[in-house]
């Protein structure tokens, strides 16, 4: 408890962001010259070697890096396809994320099958997090010149690789409200979960995770996530850095973190939930700083946390709620209640409509703030898109095969 209200503590003072952790770069045994060398490239680019560097002089080298390796011997290609995900996961990191997605896709153009894969994968993420509409139909071969394309090496030949794939298109189908269809795209997941060793499947695994959550699967779930943090904590996950942007290591294990301590909430088991939604916190403020929407969204579930902690010790934590709901909302530079950018396209829509919606009760039950309560009621309701849910559903956690979780690599809700 203790460690959670300093976490919280530092939340609320806004202490100054500090520059991201380097983690699961280093270069795998057996790598080639041209990997390594792009290895420690990535490593310094992405804050390793000199925290201080500003994105323009990271992207200078990487860019080089590129330009020097391009059309080289034996591992140049996989070192070029490296440096590309780089590129386009610093783009990410400023903010950038257009021009994340083209680099993303000059990747697919260039790269060989698996970094093709990644940086469909990565695509898919960016869509998702900026609430666009995607549908399951699209495949990493839709980023592709076909005229360019190797025909000797297909990502779909590859078990590790097509599970990557169907998890991301099944969790585009989950945030679609295509409960049947997620089904298919999940089913086998399981086999191949067990069938693989360390071939950065982990994103996919947390993927299947959260589906196994929202079904209220908790006991499989919680396999899953347990999974993807040993696999996180204990493995060697750098060989090729085969991610990019919100589906890179540090960010799945931020995002199986939090969703842990949301299923542990969800089973009523608050001490242990508080101990990893307090890990995800300090993970977030480590990684993006104290300001960013990323702690904005573990605040969230912490909050959420605690409404369920009181609802069922029949206690009161009011105060420490609305704290949290609107230190949230002001990370998240949430548009004024009286404001018309409900109507527009609105960055983190999901979980600011859920903050509103729940700091919007707690006000109801005021009586002297029951009039605030319900025009921030009417925003919320307003600006909710989810098509699994509703705003009501997702506010009570009172259908156990429906509980709400919310990804923090996407800042979506499902």
């Amino acid at each position: 408890m203790n460690s959670i209200r300093s976490a919280l503590a530092r939340a609320l003072l806004s202490p100054k962001p500090r520059a991201p952790r380097a983690r699961h770069y280093a270069t795998a045994a057996g790598a080639t010259q041209p990997e390594s060398v792009a290895a420690e490239m990535v490593r310094y680019a992405l804050g390793g070697a000199r925290a201080g560097s500003s994105p323009e002089e990271a992207m200078r080298i990487l860019e080089q890096g590129a330009s020097n390796l391009q059309g080289g011997g034996e591992g140049c290609a996989e070192a070029v396809g490296m440096l590309m995900l780089a590129m386009s996961t610093l783009l990410y990191r400023s903010g950038r994320r257009q021009d994340a997605k083209e680099r993303l896709k000059a990747t697919s153009q260039v790269a060989p099958a698996a970094f093709r894969v990644a940086a469909w994968e990565a695509t898919m993420g960016l869509y998702m997090e900026a609430g666009q509409d995607i549908n399951t139909s699209v495949s990493p071969d839709d980023l592709v010149d076909i005229s360019i394309k190797d025909d000797n090496i297909k990502w779909s030949d590859q078990n590790y690789l097509k599970f990557r794939v169907n998890a991301i298109k099944g969790l585009i189908a989950l945030l679609n409200g295509e409960s049947e269809s997620a089904q298919l795209f999940f089913d086998g997941c399981k086999d191949l979960c067990a069938g693989l060793g360390n071939e950065q499947t982990e994103n996919a695994v947390l993927s299947y995770g959260e589906y196994l959550h929202c079904l209220g699967d908790f006991p499989s779930a919680t396999q899953m996530y347990e999974r993807v943090l040993e696999a996180l904590s204990t493995q060697d996950m750098s060989g090729k850095f085969l991610s990019a942007c919100n589906m890179v290591p540090e960010e799945v294990s931020l995002g199986a973190t939090c969703s842990y301590g949301q299923l542990l909430s969800h089973s009523g088991k608050f001490n242990e939930a508080e101990d990893y939604l307090t890990r995800a916190l300090n993970k977030a403020e480590e990684q993006f700083g104290a300001n960013h929407p990323k702690v904005g969204i573990v605040l969230t579930c912490v909050a959420r946390m605690y409404k369920l902690k009181a609802k069922s010790e029949g206690s009161s934590s009011i105060m420490v709620q609305e704290g949290l709901y609107r230190k949230a909302l002001e990370v998240f530079k949430a548009p004024a209640i009286n404001s018309e950018a409900v109507n527009k396209q609105m960055d983190w829509r999901d979980i600011i409509s859920l903050a509103r919606g729940e700091y919007a009760a707690l006000l109801l039950i005021q009586t002297n703030r029951k009039a605030e309560g319900e025009r921030m009621k009417e925003w919320a309701e307003h600006a909710w898109r989810n098509r699994r849910l509703t705003l009501a559903q997702a506010l009570e956690f009172s259908d156990s095969s429906k509980p709400t979780v919310v990804d923090t690599r996407i800042g979506r809700v499902m």
